[in-house]
């Protein structure tokens, strides 16, 4: 089926109307239910409301992709038959259950709602859920990326943005693509020559100020250039975001002769930091966090325990969020400590006096390793409390929070990327009852869905740094970005392993690495539940309430 620019567009135009109608009904149902019942009694249904809205920011921002290009003249076949798909499926979706987990569908019902707008029986929205993801479209989507060279066009509308893109393309397939497997296989931490390298790059002065040594580039730099790094491995993309953390943590609040003092040395690479936030019973509960620092004098004496800290070993600089007040049991006592250590070694890891370590062996996401530490008489000094006023750092913290997850929802695009580039490149290589798997429906249509949820994912996460860009608030946006890529990442690496067949779950295949490493992605920063939360939370409350 071949459908003419303007009547797609208009088509997807009012399947978005519809849509938006359908969340409005939803809102008002689970919010009247919330009320009555509390947050936690209609957690399903918050959850749900969350899912439902970024499905339909998903497809907000497919059609202003297609628009966008179609006013440059780069909407191709290609394009508009994975903007129809996107469509077409996630409307039948929203109609009809969409997947917070493999085991979680939430329907209309689940939201209160005992039948679908009226606007969803309109003409348009019944071609797009009949023909969007047709077996035709899938079909020729898989003759469109057949040769792997083209999986629709980005849209990047900044002329500088391509360039950075491919310079971190070709440094990734040169440098980083033919040794990741060994690296994970072998659970080595990625040498310090790549490391390096990539501080020469630019890599961990991104999106730090010129006036501090940075380079002074958009969010949307530092989306393209974390997708290129993660495409060829998870491990070598992540590294950025510690940089990414710390420099946000210092740069909004920390004095100004600690940015002085650290955001050069963040941007050349001189310094590679990390997080230190996570407790081994708080999870993401850091109200109860319960590693403390005592004030003795000019220095901080830290105690306590934390867990899954990545690249803790390796790294010269701690962002380390620690109690100052003893007498409060929520958010309100917590600072943060710009904490110096020595960088460990393999034979010696943590030679830190006052503090311990061991290592949290991991199915994936190895090329930096995870870490349990202990403090025990750690000293910080005083004049390394983040911004010089106690009780700040829960704030200073969720102030990184949207930066974090934009660039983590990029890792996931990455990620799904390299997923739909393996699965394609078995597919065309690997023959099967005389012919290329390829040319099987049920395979060319995984491959298909592939590249469009891909697109999708894509998409989503450089509107949220658009909005970030922008200086507009987008905890809602960043949370809607990492909630979707994701689980995108995720059920890319699934069905590209299932292409395999057997092959796949060898650890040989690269692929068998992917799907390790995609399956972090709904975890960290902020698991796929504390975000539904998060974003339900915003959806009923207004902004200027939060």
């Amino acid at each position: 089926m071949t459908i003419l620019n303007e009547t797609l567009l208009s088509d997807c135009q009012e399947a978005l109307k519809a849509a938006r109608a359908l969340l409005d009904e939803a809102k008002s149902a689970v919010g009247a239910r919330i009320e009555a019942n509390g947050l936690e009694a209609e957690q399903i249904a918050a959850h749900g409301l969350a899912w439902y809205a970024t499905t339909i920011e998903g497809l907000t921002q497919m059609l202003r992709w297609a628009k966008g290009l179609q006013e440059s003249g780069k909407l191709g076949e290609l394009e508009q038959l994975m903007l129809g798909a996107a469509f077409g499926e996630y409307l039948n979706q929203l109609a009809g259950g969409v997947p917070m987990s493999q085991v979680e569908l939430v329907r209309p019902a689940d939201l209160g709602l005992d039948e679908l707008p009226h606007a969803f029986s309109a003409p348009a929205v019944s071609r797009l859920r009949r023909d969007g993801r047709g077996p035709a479209a899938l079909k020729r989507i898989g003759e469109l990326i057949e040769t792997g060279e083209h999986f629709g066009h980005d849209r990047l509308d900044d002329d500088m943005l391509p360039l950075i893109r491919d310079q971190f393309r070709r440094f990734a397939d040169e440098q980083v693509t033919p040794y990741a497997h060994e690296w994970h296989l072998t659970d080595s931490l990625i040498p310090l020559a790549v490391v390096q390298q990539m501080a020469e790059l630019g890599v961990f002065g991104l999106t730090i100020p010129e006036a501090y040594g940075g380079l002074g580039l958009s969010k949307m730099a530092m989306c393209v250039v974390t997708e290129e790094l993660s495409r060829a491995y998870i491990g070598v993309g992540s590294l950025g975001t510690r940089s990414e953390i710390a420099a946000e943590l210092i740069r909004l609040g920390g004095t100004e002769a600690q940015k002085k003092k650290y955001l050069p040395k963040l941007a050349s690479g001189e310094i590679l930091p990390t997080a230190v936030f996570t407790e081994p019973d708080t999870g993401s509960d850091l109200g109860s966090l319960r590693t403390r620092a005592a004030l003795k004098g000019e220095d901080y004496v830290v105690t306590g325990a934390k867990t899954w800290i990545t690249h803790a070993a390796r790294t010269d600089l701690m962002t380390l969020l620690v109690r100052t007040d003893p007498d409060t049991k929520d958010w309100k006592g917590l600072s943060m400590l710009l904490a110096e250590k020595p960088r460990g070694s393999e034979d010696d890891p943590f030679p830190a006096a006052g503090m311990t370590g061991g290592e949290i062996k991991v199915l994936g996401y190895r090329g930096m390793k995870e870490y349990e530490l202990g403090f025990d008489g750690f000293i910080v000094p005083r004049e390394q409390l983040l911004g010089g006023t106690e009780g700040q750092g829960f704030k200073q913290l969720m102030a990184t929070f949207e930066s974090a997850r934009i660039q983590t929802a990029a890792r996931a695009v990455g990620v799904a990327q390299s997923a739909l580039e393996h699965g394609l490149a078995y597919a065309r290589e690997r023959k099967q009852f005389g012919k290329a798997l390829a040319a099987f429906p049920r395979v060319h249509g995984k491959l298909a869905w592939m590249a469009v949820e891909t697109m999708v994912a894509r998409q989503l996460t450089y509107f949220a740094a658009r909005e970030k860009d922008g200086d507009r608030r987008c905890d809602i946006e960043a949370g809607m970005a990492k909630l979707l890529t994701a689980r995108i990442a995720w059920s890319n690496a699934d069905n590209a392993l299932q292409i395999h067949g057997g092959n796949g779950y060898a650890e040989e295949y690269p692929i068998s690495r992917i799907l390790c490493d995609a399956r972090i992605l709904n975890i960290f920063e902020g698991a796929a539940e504390i975000q539904a939360q998060v974003i339900a939370r915003g959806l009923l409350t207004p902004r200027n309430q939060l």
